[in-house]
């Protein structure tokens, strides 16, 4: 009966995967990035989705999105969203797939995805040139 629990879990994550990512492209969210944690040691969730954005009000518009996006898709809400205050990183937590939604310059200082380096990650859209 757990290994149905665990399937069901596992399904629901990869289920907000695409509705996740349309939310940001839909706001032209920049060098998206899918990490599998579930093979890693340890892993906080199932998966991280990081994309960037340019400025603030764009952070906002990529998070706001995500959010209608996996709403409209699935029903389901964040367990919790931080960040909306600064704008430079937010947090979009669904307990199984956490997204992480930066301002270019933040993301290359915490180089989030290094700390997951042994995590599978999937390339959805390249860094804009500059």
């Amino acid at each position: 009966m757990k290994k149905k629990t665990l399937e069901v879990n596992t399904s629901s994550s990869e289920a907000l995967i695409d509705p996740i990512v349309r939310g940001i492209e839909e706001k032209k969210g920049q060098d998206i990035q899918i990490f599998d944690l579930r093979k890693t040691d340890n892993p906080v969730c199932d998966f991280f989705v990081i994309c960037n954005a340019d400025s603030s009000t764009q952070v906002d518009a990529i998070a706001y999105s995500v959010e209608e996006f996996v709403k409209k898709e699935t029903g389901e809400s964040p367990w919790k969203s931080e960040g909306f205050e600064n704008k430079e990183w937010i947090l979009i937590d669904y307990v199984d797939v956490v997204v992480h939604v930066f301002q270019t310059r933040i993301r290359e200082f915490y180089k989030l995805e290094n700390l997951w380096a042994d995590a599978e990650i999937r390339v959805i859209s390249e860094p804009a040139a500059r």
